[in-house]
């Protein structure tokens, strides 16, 4: 099994480089609460992924052990961008929802990049 320890880092770095991103968007354009919100919800996605990741690793122990477990943490997940999603809702000066929901996908667009990265050069 992959160390999903290593995989986060590796994610995490890529997710901190568009939130850097997304902070000199926020700084030099007009469009101050779509980056916002895509920063919000970038910052969900990202304790959503250490979420995921952690929850993992403790399925892949567990397996491994015999023994089982009883979720993946989906629900948690799934509450993480309810707070994220409210957040913007109560404070629309600040951020936009569709900026929220866009950063909310960013953790699943870096694994998916990452998958096809690793795939097409580490298996060559």
């Amino acid at each position: 099994m992959p160390d999903f320890k290593e995989l986060y880092n590796r994610q995490r770095k890529w997710t901190f480089y568009i939130l850097s991103i997304c902070v000199l968007g926020w700084g030099f354009t007009s469009y101050k609460t779509v980056f916002l919100g895509i920063i919000l919800g970038t910052i969900f996605s990202n304790v959503n992924l250490w979420l995921l990741m952690r929850k993992a690793d403790k399925f892949d122990k567990a397996i491994s052990q015999g023994k089982k477990l009883r979720s993946l943490g989906s629900l948690q997940r799934l509450a993480m961008a309810a707070i994220s999603v409210t957040i913007a809702l109560k404070c629309p000066q600040y951020f936009r929802v569709e900026g929220v929901a866009l950063g909310l996908m960013t953790s699943y667009i870096v694994i998916m990049i990452n998958y096809f990265y690793h795939a097409l050069h580490v298996h060559k």
